[in-house]
């Protein structure tokens, strides 16, 4: 503890408060909001090489953005200021939850890298947040078992509102991805059913995808996204009736 560490829980801890309650004492004592401390001349240090510093800034958007307009507005004006951020190919993925959307962002992304070994790739996962609780799991990055290398910046958020597929402080976040000049970024909004179409209003290009286990053939004309998107994946195809769901999408 003398170099650092907060708390080493000792056989006498565990006879106190028991299991439980060392995790009670450990979540509080992690349970506060970081990036207060980011200034506008941090924005200079984001890149792939620093990745920390990408981590701590979109943490000061959503933490802290009514104290950090002027981050925010400094953020907006350099990315609109250049046409090169503009440039940045922003392909958006959404779909029903446990379609397989991360698994399939994950076998993406191992291609990206096979194929073009000097490129960058952004990742952004959004998970929906409780209304009972207020928490998220942001889960998505245990489905993304090829993305451990250094040419993929990949981070999740929360929706922090249970009616949303995306992060209210999403087009913050992916103007703070585009200072780092990645080659492409991935959005992968929160499961959201057969509604969630505004992924498509801020993507170039947007993926819904899907399973054949979709129910009956009038439940098709339900989901707003086969009108909207511009690729539709039908994933686990290997089970049976792929074909037929196939042809009825």
């Amino acid at each position: 503890m003398d170099y650092g560490i907060d708390r080493i829980y000792s056989p006498d801890d565990g006879r106190e408060l028991g299991m439980q309650g060392m995790i009670d004492d450990l979540v509080k004592q992690s349970d506060f909001p970081t990036g207060r401390d980011i200034k506008v001349s941090d924005l200079d240090k984001i890149s792939y090489d620093n990745s920390k510093t990408i981590a701590e800034v979109i943490s000061a958007v959503e933490n802290f953005s009514d104290e950090k307009q002027d981050l925010v507005k400094e953020i907006d004006s350099r990315v609109l200021s250049d046409e090169k951020y503009a440039k940045i190919p922003f392909i958006g993925i959404t779909g029903t939850g446990g379609a397989g959307k991360s698994s399939l962002k994950g076998e993406l992304g191992r291609r990206f890298f096979r194929s073009n070994p000097k490129r960058k790739i952004s990742i952004i996962s959004i998970d929906p947040s409780k209304k009972k609780t207020g928490g998220a799991l942001l889960g998505d990055r245990i489905r993304m078992n090829s993305i451990n290398d250094p040419r993929v910046y990949m981070r999740s958020m929360a929706t922090r509102e249970n009616n949303r597929s995306v992060s209210p402080y999403i087009h913050s976040a992916l103007n703070i991805l585009k200072l780092a000049k990645p080659d492409a970024i991935i959005l992968e909004t929160s499961g959201i059913g057969q509604s969630g179409s505004e992924i498509t209003e801020i993507a170039d290009l947007s993926m819904y995808v899907m399973t054949p286990e979709y129910g009956a053939s009038t439940h098709l004309e339900k989901i707003d996204m086969l009108d909207y998107a511009d690729l539709i994946a039908l994933n686990k195809s290997d089970k049976m009736c792929a074909l037929d769901a196939i042809q009825a999408v």
